[in-house]
């Protein structure tokens, strides 16, 4: 069924976002209306006639939502009904073509819920988690990232936003050049007591399956006593995107950093292990230290940037992993949200 002649099926044409409501005319699907944060993203999308199969549109439709996401870095899909995991691995192929994607290389504790679809990072509801783009440090990464909200929070658990692109903007110039020059080293350490373990980051537990990924994932390790793994990896900082051709911020030296950290556990940690034996830590590329007022103006950048929407039951906020960074708020009550991948690309 081609893409273009469903275009103009009782669907919106892509246009150029305008502050306030869209309307829809008769025999319309779905609204396109401004982002709930009234900020610049997430550009949200809701059914305008009852019962609509958001996939089944979805698919229909995958060209109008490249054009969207493509513009906007994100998008929030509201009011469809979806319920389960299964809902959002079939929204996330018929979206974007291909299944779900194995969640390779973890840094942080996941659950498998089904197939490839996960919980989000299972971390202590009152912690908060730093705006990245998932999966960075990886030679090959998603640039399509999918949140399914099943339960919303009592309060907070919000997915906090920002544009990837004003994020580098907003970075004084010497730190940016600095960084396009050196790009980020990348050190984790596996088997300390703190942090993932080698075998649930590499999803094996065999060494020598570790040291094939290692190799060809361009990743530097070295096997410490007590069968403990250190690695060391280089990435650039800032990425061009395949499809707009447009330059971001695109890394985790920022959430890598022990300093990210809530600062009673960066001290215990430093204490217990050393700085050398850190779960992860980041540097410049030549190993030279990213300094803590530099840190100071990347966080700043990303604040400037950052905008949050509460979460509805049955939202699916779907998100260009290069355009747009995002994180996690604190939290209570029960919460749950569910994360797919697709559409991998390599550095």
């Amino acid at each position: 069924m081609g893409e273009s002649s469903n275009l103009g099926q009782g669907v919106m044409r892509a246009r150029t976002f305008r502050r306030q409501s869209v309307r829809v005319s008769k025999g319309e699907m779905v609204r396109i209306e401004p982002p709930p944060t009234g900020g610049s993203l997430p550009l949200l999308l809701t059914p305008a006639i009852a019962d609509l199969n958001l996939s089944s549109w979805a698919e229909a439709n995958r060209q109008l939502i490249d054009s969207l996401i493509n513009q906007h870095g994100a998008l929030l899909f509201r009011g469809f009904g979806l319920k389960s995991a299964e809902d959002l691995a079939q929204f996330v192929k018929a979206s974007s073509g291909e299944p779900p994607l194995e969640y390779q290389e973890r840094s942080s504790p996941r659950s498998t819920v089904s197939g490839n679809i996960y919980t989000s990072t299972d971390y202590p509801a009152d912690q908060s988690i730093v705006l990245h783009n998932e999966n960075s440090y990886r030679l090959t990464f998603p640039t399509r990232i999918y949140f399914h909200c099943v339960i919303p929070a009592r309060s907070g658990g919000e997915t906090p936003l920002a544009n990837s692109r004003g994020v580098l903007r907003r970075i004084p110039a010497p730190i940016r050049e600095r960084f396009m020059e050196k790009q980020v080293l990348y050190v984790r350490n596996y088997g300390d007591g703190f942090g993932v373990s080698w075998q649930t980051a590499y999803q094996t537990e065999d060494k020598t399956e570790v040291e094939k990924i290692c190799r060809r994932d361009e990743i530097d390790f070295e096997w410490k006593s007590g069968d403990r793994l250190r690695t060391r990896s280089v990435r650039p900082a800032i990425i061009k995107h395949p499809r707009t051709g447009e330059v971001s911020w695109f890394n985790h030296a920022v959430f890598f950093h022990v300093t990210s950290l809530e600062s009673s556990m960066c001290t215990v940690l430093l204490s217990e292990l050393g700085e050398e034996n850190l779960p992860t830590n980041t540097y410049y590329g030549d190993g030279s230290r990213i300094e803590a007022d530099e840190l100071t103006d990347l966080r700043a950048a990303y604040d400037a940037e950052t905008v949050r929407f509460p979460w509805q039951s049955c939202d699916v906020l779907m998100v260009d992993n290069i355009l747009t960074s995002h994180g996690r708020g604190p939290y209570e009550g029960d919460r749950r949200v569910l994360v797919g991948m697709s559409c991998p690309t390599h550095w």
